[in-house]
């Protein structure tokens, strides 16, 4: 089970560092799905820090300290349940897959991180 967690969460840090990566420097798809879901543009560095803080988050609960860790996972989860909320409300759901998808991974790595605490 332990070797299911790091895996698992590897996989979530990298892909929330990805798409704090693609947030700071306003990909155009960023930008696209942004507006499209009414996201003010004003507001990504403020996501991107939110998603940031859960990937060092992520990385401190592989390190041992296992509170942080699921603290990290369970702000993740609510945030990516936002996410997803904001794509419904928005009725923009040709591609709600990115934040389910998202959702998934900061879910399994807080399962994960509880079952192994």
């Amino acid at each position: 089970m332990f070797t299911a967690y790091v895996v698992v969460t590897i996989v979530t840090i990298v892909a929330n560092l990805a798409i704090v990566v693609a947030d700071l420097s306003r990909a155009d798809f960023v930008l696209a799905n942004g507006a499209e879901v009414g996201v003010p543009r004003s507001s990504l560095p403020a996501l991107a820090a939110l998603k940031g803080a859960g990937a060092a988050g992520l990385i401190l609960g592989l390190l041992g300290l296992d509170l942080i860790g699921i603290a990290a996972a369970t702000g993740l989860v609510a945030f990516f349940v936002g996410a997803v909320a904001v794509h419904v409300r928005a009725r923009v759901l040709y591609n709600i897959a990115f934040p389910g998808a998202y959702l998934a991974l900061a879910a399994a790595s807080l399962t994960l991180a509880i079952s192994v605490a």
